[in-house]
């Protein structure tokens, strides 16, 4: 792309997204299944720089619909398969890709999107990560439910980890038993949103929950 291209390709969104600012965050994405594909797509629209995909999984059938993959992709590791989209999506970024489940020992960005489907995983990345990093945004969803959570300043940080609930008291099967894309999509959204805010140095939500089938929205208050 030439000069004027680059101005222009992110002409409508300068005002949103402040490029000085992201370009000094290292973006890692842990898990990129229905709602960490859409995440690293995102983000390598919006122009980040630099991008880790770190998943361990290969795509299956039930992935193309429920996850956004393509049929070529199929018996791909999800983390090739993101990253070759993220390249045609913008050919300038850095994309790291590492085929293997999160471990104590995986160097990461200074910005985290957490998109696991396990609480058991969520509190180990959250104990290596969660004192290290800038920027912290974890997204669950089931069906069409969504909790969006994220951890940035001194009170979400507190508020994170009361949600790592034991895994006893889970609901009974995995989260991603029902997966919608469309959920998944607007699970990214609000991630890649509060991103932005965290950005842009305004208050972010650190805890948002949707219901898509009640079209029910609550923001908790955290003190």
């Amino acid at each position: 792309m030439n000069t004027d291209q680059l101005i222009e390709r992110y002409s409508r969104q300068k005002d949103i997204v402040p490029m000085e600012r992201l370009h000094e965050c290292r973006a890692t994405v842990i898990g990129v299944g229905a709602i960490g594909r859409q995440v690293a797509l995102q983000l390598a629209a919006i122009g980040i720089r630099w991008l880790q995909l770190v998943d361990f999984d290969l795509v299956e059938a039930s992935n193309l619909a429920s996850q956004g993959y393509w049929e070529e992709d199929l018996s791909t590791s999800k983390v090739q398969a993101t990253s070759d989209l993220c390249y045609k999506i913008n050919e300038s970024i850095e994309v790291v890709e590492v085929e293997e489940r999160f471990n104590r020992r995986m160097e990461i960005g200074n910005t985290v999107f957490c998109c696991v489907d396990s609480i058991q995983v969520r509190q180990l990345i959250w104990s290596v990560v969660g004192d290290k990093v800038l920027f912290f945004c974890d997204g669950r969803m089931a069906a069409e439910t969504m909790r969006i959570l994220t951890a940035c300043d001194t009170a979400s940080r507190y508020h994170y980890p009361k949600t790592l609930f034991a895994a006893e008291e889970a609901f009974a099967g995995t989260c991603t038993a029902k997966t919608t894309i469309y959920c998944a999509n607007m699970a990214a959204a609000l991630m890649v949103a509060q991103f932005a805010k965290y950005l842009r140095h305004l208050p972010v939500d650190p805890d948002v929950q949707f219901n898509l089938l009640a079209m029910e929205c609550t923001v908790a208050e955290v003190k």
